[in-house]
């Protein structure tokens, strides 16, 4: 799932590229990922983009007081094209959810735009066209930005929050923008298990997650932010330590990383740095690791 440092070096390569170009036209083809209807996807043809930013991890494409409001959920992305197909594509065929064509500039080839698409059979991306991004639900229900919030403000979410950490940090209204690849990533440099109870840290422990979770997210944006489109995936995967590394050494200390599953997930840790040389065997091994 594209989360923080991915969207928002998305929306800085919208910035770059993207802005001050006029919507020529946008083409659906999931009926399914379009949640608004007012105002129409058509609404936007001939508007000028007027910037691209991020709410969590919601990519926000301004275009002359609209909005173009996308989460791209688990498996969706955004491809720069260089030159669209002018004839529309056909509802329904393949990953193609939204096509957005661009004028020309006159120093282009072929018109320019972009593909949203998402893989897999479980379609999760969600398209919005709204006067304020406000006006999208899981947009209003943001809680403070991961790279924004304060260690006091931090403190103070964490000590609120019954539950473990590995879902504080996931949990989008409590934080806005860490998912499931950076939780790991944060909780294996602070040193802490994903089974913690986020309202059980000690002062120190708060400091590490804290401090974890800019250096994680930082160090992320430094590698991603500048990157084309086409490879921020690969820069990201480049850049994890634990997280989809089950059964490789540790970077840190050589340990083996280990993996739990879930119903439709997995988190991975290494027991050496994290859980004190003790194995997660599963969710229900918990409450001997906290």
């Amino acid at each position: 799932m594209p989360e923080l440092p991915e969207v928002e070096a998305l929306a800085a390569f919208l910035r770059g590229n993207a802005v001050g170009r006029v919507v020529a036209r946008v083409d659906l083809s999931a009926v399914q990922a379009i949640k608004t209807f007012d105002p129409p996807l058509s609404a936007l043809a001939g508007l000028e983009v007027t910037g691209a930013a991020r709410h969590g991890k919601f990519l926000d494409l301004d275009v002359s007081g609209l909005h173009l409001v996308v989460h791209l959920a688990r498996a969706g992305w955004l491809h720069w094209r260089t030159g669209l197909p002018a004839a529309p594509p056909k509802p329904g065929k393949g990953p193609l959810a939204l096509r957005v064509h661009l004028d020309p500039l006159d120093t282009d080839p072929p018109a320019p735009g972009f593909d949203l698409t998402e893989q897999g059979t479980r379609k999760g991306l969600a398209v919005y066209v709204v006067r304020s991004a406000s006006e999208v639900p899981g947009v209003a229900r943001l809680g403070p930005d991961a790279l924004e919030v304060d260690r006091d403000t931090f403190a103070r979410l964490m000590a609120g929050r019954s539950g473990q950490l590995k879902g504080a940090l996931t949990d989008q209204t409590l934080l806005a923008g860490i998912g499931n690849a950076y939780s790991d990533e944060i909780l294996h440099a602070a040193r802490l298990s994903p089974f913690k109870m986020a309202d059980k840290l000690t002062d120190d422990e708060v400091l590490r997650l804290h401090d974890a979770v800019r250096a994680t997210l930082t160090d992320a944006l430094r590698r991603q932010v500048g990157q084309r489109a086409a490879t921020l995936k690969g820069e990201k995967r480049s850049g994890l330590q634990v997280h989809a590394r089950t059964g490789l050494p540790c970077p840190v200390c050589g340990d083996t990383v280990r993996e739990v599953s879930f119903a439709d997930t997995s988190l991975q840790y290494c027991p050496t740095c994290q859980t004190g040389g003790k194995p997660l065997a599963d969710r229900r091994m918990s409450k001997l690791l906290r």
